[in-house]
């Protein structure tokens, strides 16, 4: 196997474990001539060669992908960051902490910019958690004031 294709293979997986195997593979299905050499190029260099380095967690580098999400100013590759750092075990109260620290180091209308992102992806989540029933369950423990 050659080296190219290894970092693409190592990247691929770990590509898939973070942000989910659906999302990746549509990315990779739907690249065409053009596009397709920049996606096995942020496969191979972002997630290849920097992801599976020892050095840090997971969760340490998925906080990080967020801090620099937002000191950018991209809001809108923010949502999939989320995603990939709820995989990765970081916090509902981590993320708004991070965010809240954002403010005062990448400026506050990128923080605000990530607290929307962040807002409407925690709403979604909410959602989904009480379409399948988990939120049912939340609700059920309130005392009931009948008895």
């Amino acid at each position: 196997m050659k080296m190219r294709d290894k970092l693409f293979e190592q990247g691929l997986r770990m590509r898939k474990q973070v942000l989910g195997a659906d999302y990746v593979n549509k990315q990779i299905a739907n690249a065409d001539e053009f596009s397709l050499p920049m996606q096995v190029l942020a496969t191979q260099s972002a997630w290849g060669l920097v992801w599976t380095r020892p050095g840090l967690p997971r969760k340490v580098r998925s906080m990080l992908a967020i801090a620099f999400v937002v000191a950018r100013g991209k809001p809108e590759e923010l949502d999939l960051h989320l995603q990939g750092a709820i995989r990765n075990g970081v916090t509902k109260a981590e993320i708004r902490e991070l965010l809240m620290q954002s403010a005062v180091y990448c400026g506050f209308p990128e923080a605000l910019g990530g607290f929307r992102v962040a807002r409407a992806f925690f709403a979604r989540q909410e959602g989904q958690g009480a379409k399948s029933g988990k939120g049912a369950a939340r609700k059920s423990r309130k005392p009931n004031r009948k008895g």
